[in-house]
């Protein structure tokens, strides 16, 4: 039974319509008329003409009638605006849920919140209450959520859980929980593909482990998460990209001109990648998403290119480390390798500083920086943390060309490489050699890479 002391059956029925629902099965009480007719289908008066009593003794006796399993009074204000007395009003709800009492019928109360703030009155006298909220972001698509602040003699998850409406009805997002470590899983190193990279990485990463991968853009950041993925897809698992800052189109190009095959990946069905718009997509419904590819397609790598776009899904940019650790934990207690990129600024990257924030709640830190030499920019890789094993505390050179992901020799007689102008005191050339089609034409002598 749906009571209305708000809207007219014709608007319930053309809201229920435009969601393909049907009210046919409901018995729809519309409060519009003084007194009630008997034999017609809805009992109508306007409920501001009339006290409160007459009110409730209508919808009582329509209980009463049709016994119904599910009632829903829609809206409280309308009684509170006929009570006039918050003590004459609160006596009429509690009068009111007495009579429910031995009935099998569940109430839904709705409540627009036109009671001053602070009154909480209506939520001591309920069972459970659900609040639904609406926001209004600065830029891009608007958001809801809501929370489940009481239902007793049950448990329940806390917090703000966020929803779509949708033709069809509502979509909630559970609010992630971190859970319990699934038991059995043996812990296994993931190589990358690069023996070199490896080598740094002591063998690679170690499954299950988060792993960040930091510096100025263009460095190579989604190249390296692609090594990644495409290697643990040949090898037979299942790997989902997420990406916030690149599209699609061009993520496969570039994988095309390196020559790794990401498209035969794709179709193989061992690699999906995912365009998230962070404007359009809230931070509980990209949660949703990661958890579904894990708990439903059994995805063994989750790749995040890059938190700075995630952190544009974000509320509140205090909430991005809370976010992050949630979903962190949650991929290493289903042993889910995570790699996620971070972007700094500058063309040589900011202070090391920058990324501590987020840093710090991965496994493993792997920055990638520019520097100058000999008037050609150049790029250097170390790690910077490894908390699963040991790793090389070096400074490589490495560089992305036509023959792939190549990394170089330990920059031993370098110092000061992190700060982009580093001072040269060694005697030899120690770098990398260029590739043949990217060498000046002036110099005479090459040497093959």
């Amino acid at each position: 039974m749906y009571v209305t002391l708000s809207e007219t059956a014709e608007e319930l029925r053309s809201t229920a319509s435009s969601h393909g629902w049907s009210l046919n099965d409901i018995d729809v009480i519309e409060l519009n008329e003084l007194q009630p007719r008997v034999d017609e289908a809805y009992t109508l008066f306007h409920p501001s003409e009339v006290e409160l009593q007459e009110t409730v003794e209508i919808i009582l006796r329509a209980i009463e009638e049709k016994s119904p399993a599910r009632i829903v009074v829609d809206s409280l204000s309308e009684m509170r605006l006929l009570a006039r007395d918050p003590l004459r009003f609160r006596r009429q709800i509690l009068s009111l849920k007495q009579f429910f009492v031995g009935r099998c019928c569940t109430a839904l109360l709705l409540d627009d919140r036109s009671a001053p703030d602070g009154d909480m009155q209506l939520h001591s006298l309920a069972h459970g209450v659900i609040v639904l909220e609406h926001l209004a972001m600065e830029y891009g698509a608007d958001r809801r959520r809501l929370e489940v602040r009481k239902l007793r003699g049950s448990q329940f998850v806390g917090g703000f859980h966020d929803f779509r409406i949708r033709t069809g009805g509502l979509i909630v997002y559970p609010r992630l929980e971190t859970g319990v470590p699934v038991e059995g899983l043996l812990a296994k190193t993931i190589e990358s593909g690069v023996a070199e990279l490896d080598a740094m990485l002591g063998g690679g990463l170690t499954s299950g482990t988060s792993t960040l991968l930091t510096g100025p853009a263009g460095t190579g950041k989604s190249i390296l998460c692609m090594h990644y993925g495409l290697a643990a897809a040949k090898r037979g698992e299942t790997v989902r990209f997420y990406l916030f800052d690149e599209r699609i189109a061009v993520f496969r190009a570039r994988a095309e001109a390196l020559g790794l095959p990401l498209r035969a990946a794709e179709k193989s069905g061992k690699v999906v990648v995912h365009q998230i718009e962070p404007t359009q997509m809230s931070p509980g419904e990209f949660s949703h998403l990661v958890r579904a590819a894990v708990e439903r397609d059994r995805a063994n790598m989750i790749v995040i290119d890059s938190i700075n776009g995630y952190l544009q899904a974000m509320p509140a940019e205090q909430l991005l480390s809370i976010q992050v650790h949630e979903l962190l934990s949650y991929l290493a207690n289903h042993n889910v390798t995570s790699i996620l990129t971070l972007v700094q600024r500058g063309i040589f990257g900011g202070p090391i500083e920058e990324a501590a924030e987020v840093s710090y709640l991965a496994d493993t830190v792997i920055l990638l920086r520019y520097f100058e030499h000999a008037g050609a920019v150049r790029q250097a890789m170390s790690t910077v943390k490894k908390r699963s094993g040991r790793h090389e505390r070096t400074i490589r050179e490495f560089r992305i060309d036509r023959l792939g992901v190549q990394v170089g020799e330990p920059l031993a007689t370098f110092r000061g490489v992190l700060t982009g102008i580093p001072e040269y005191e060694g005697r030899e050339e120690p770098l990398m050699e260029r590739m043949a089609d990217d060498a000046p034409k002036s110099r005479g002598r090459r040497r093959n890479a």
